[in-house]
């Protein structure tokens, strides 16, 4: 450890041999610590926080991913795909309630043509024209081309010309081939995930990334993950931040085929973070999910490493579906509130990371 401290100390890149030492590491505290320095670094004492609201345009997905309790059969009884005329009424009722980023991310549905995509965008623009539109992770945009039969970057073009602002960062899971097909069967491939992304910086817009993780994989995995988007972002610098999924166990195929019976702990959940921090020295950002890890261990993760809260969150689907309890939306004056009793500086922001006040 105490070679790793003065890597981190001294500026120096971690290897993926260190990362793993960390991911095995029981020194939770020391971790943390660094991970806060490379935190401040970076930020200084503001946390990031957002006024945002989801959209879950539909649950009908192909994918079968058996880490998923969110995506159902068209035939299914449960399943829905809101028409145009029920998504204009949401964009409606959004307006001059404060969102700044409208986020909309839903199952790979090969019934809605492309036109369905461009003008649900279109709509979200045309009534909230100020709000900054993040839709669509790397794999819808994979299988909007497919089904379209027209190239990604065409497909990236026509929906930007809608009006979408920039994609999500879901859909990446684990890189790792061996781990990726046994909890994702066949969504796109990690290349692919790639290619859409490297793609997505070069027309000049920006990008998250993700990991779930407290399943299945081994720490090895983990830290391959933080290296290949560390090796991209070396490349374009087009992420603006980096955030875990912890796994929801609940209602999934993966959990029942592997005897996953409890939702990951709040010691590795702060362990992912923090390594992320470390090993991700070129990401601006790292974010920690509240509505998965609860609000009170989100505030703890801020000092290890995290610098942002993500948002308000309003009408979120695809967590609870696989039992999340955690509320549907917090106010924004809980963010200040909390952000405060740690000490730091509450920083609202847009999706780009403007800062649009402190408090």
């Amino acid at each position: 450890m105490s070679d790793i401290v003065e890597k981190v100390q001294g500026g120096e890149r971690l290897s993926f041999e260190d990362g793993v030492y960390l991911m095995n590491s029981h020194d939770l505290l020391t971790i943390g610590a660094l991970a806060d320095s490379v935190r401040e670094k970076w930020n200084g004492n503001h946390v990031y926080f957002i006024q945002n609201t989801h959209l879950n345009y539909t649950n009908v997905c192909y994918l079968d991913c058996k880490l998923c309790a969110f995506g159902v059969k068209p035939g299914d009884s449960t399943s829905y795909s809101l028409s145009l005329q029920e998504l204009e009424r949401k964009f409606i009722e959004m307006k001059g309630k404060g969102y700044t980023e409208l986020h909309i991310v839903g199952g790979v549905n090969p019934r809605l043509p492309f036109t369905y995509y461009e003008d649900m965008i279109a709509l979200a623009r045309h009534h909230n024209p100020d709000i900054h539109i993040q839709a669509f992770t790397a794999v819808e945009i994979d299988y909007l081309a497919r089904v379209a039969r027209i190239s990604v970057e065409e497909t990236i073009e026509r929906l930007r010309k809608a009006g979408l602002g920039s994609i999500l960062g879901g859909g990446a899971e684990i890189f790792d081939p061996e781990i990726r097909r046994i909890i994702s069967g066949h969504k796109t491939e990690s290349d692919r995930w790639f290619y859409i992304h490297r793609l997505t910086h070069d027309l000049d817009m920006k990008s998250n990334a993700s990991i779930l993780y407290g399943h299945i994989e081994k720490p090895e995995h983990v830290v391959d993950h933080f290296i290949r988007l560390r090796e991209l972002q070396d490349e374009t610098n087009g992420f603006n931040a980096f955030f875990g999924f912890a796994f929801q166990p609940d209602n999934t195929q993966l959990a029942k085929e592997f005897n996953i019976e409890r939702d990951s702990t709040g010691w590795y959940d702060l362990k992912v973070l923090a390594v992320a921090r470390l090993m991700l020295d070129n990401f601006p950002h790292i974010r920690a999910f509240w509505m998965l890890i609860g609000k009170k261990l989100a505030q703890v993760s801020l000092q290890f490493g995290v610098d942002d809260l993500d948002g308000t969150v309003m009408e979120e689907q695809i967590v609870h579906a696989a039992g999340n309890q955690s509320s549907q939306m917090v106010p924004k004056q809980w963010f200040i509130e909390m952000i405060k009793e740690t000490g730091k500086i509450p920083a609202e922001r847009d999706t780009l990371y403007n800062i649009l006040q402190t408090y």
